[in-house]
């Protein structure tokens, strides 16, 4: 028997994601770029740390989500988890989750970890002890960097999700060519058959800083329009992979119960089948 490999939405083999930090004003450029291409992105917002919070209600609202893009939570004070007793860690993640689920409206489930994060574990700190109260904080991913990489695959551990690259890697564009590239098809080597992440990073001031908003532009034109992708914000790659895992299967395989609320689509020997909420289906061995 041959393996079973999850699919995007769509049945689609490859999916491309964004992240940019800080909730700042460039990211108004930022978005109206991602809107023209058709990309999807979070946008991790810090609260306390900002003397001027750059957006009313109305514009997130009008800016962020009625162009599906989604916020999510960097630190109400942008201070390091790995440098903080638990207690200031829980207290930085809360208070910016509490502030931005009233701003905006709406439940907040994912987080960018401010500062160096979770790479540096200063003052005898655990990620384990962060991933803990995360997990009880009810945040559902959290991203990482440090280690840019065109491996494309999706995260074992989502609080501490590691990014492709920074947009500035001097590599992106052949990252993004590699990905481009990667033959899923049935002719290639089985192993290699799996649904492959791009997902890209940064902070929408240093577009300003350094005067290369044609960069993004250009990373944008060459990620647009392609039917093997699907194009998603952290928390919608989070939700289906997740669903995707709650599959139960028969023991021989060939029934699929679909016990979640989203739709889930999976491959079997180069054929696409989908799995309806609730629906159970039957798989041609």
């Amino acid at each position: 028997m041959q393996s079973v490999f999850m699919r995007y939405p769509g049945g689609k083999s490859k999916a491309v994601t964004f992240s940019y930090d800080d909730g700042v004003k460039q990211d108004r450029q930022l978005i109206e770029i991602f809107n023209k291409y058709g990309i999807k992105s979070t946008f991790n917002f810090n609260c306390k740390a900002n003397s001027q919070f750059h957006y009313t209600n109305e514009e997130i609202q009008d800016l962020y989500f009625a162009n599906g893009h989604e916020i999510a939570v960097h630190g109400a004070l942008h201070r390091a988890n790995g440098n903080l007793r638990a207690i200031e860690g829980i207290r930085d993640v809360l208070d910016c989750r509490l502030e931005l689920e009233e701003r905006c409206d709406r439940i907040i489930r994912g987080m960018a970890y401010p500062d160096s994060g979770i790479t540096l574990m200063g003052n005898f700190g655990k990620y384990e002890d962060i991933k803990n109260y995360l997990t009880e904080l009810d945040i559902a991913y959290a991203r990482t960097l440090g280690q840019d990489n065109d491996s494309f695959m999706l995260p074992e551990d989502f609080h501490a999700w590691m990014p492709s690259a920074h947009h500035d890697n001097p590599n992106i564009m052949n990252y993004i060519d590699k990905f481009l590239n990667i033959d899923i098809s049935e002719k290639s080597y089985h192993a290699r058959r799996v649904s492959r992440l791009l997902y890209i990073w940064g902070h929408s001031y240093e577009f300003d800083r350094n005067n290369n908003w044609e960069h993004i532009e250009k990373i944008c034109q060459k990620l647009a329009n392609n039917n093997e992708i699907w194009y998603a914000t952290n928390i919608e790659i989070y939700d289906y992979v997740t669903a995707y895992k709650s599959l139960r299967y028969s023991a021989n395989g060939s029934k699929v119960y679909n016990p979640t609320l989203h739709t889930i689509w999976l491959e079997y020997c180069s054929k696409i089948y989908t799995v309806n909420p609730g629906e159970t289906i039957c798989i041609d061995l």
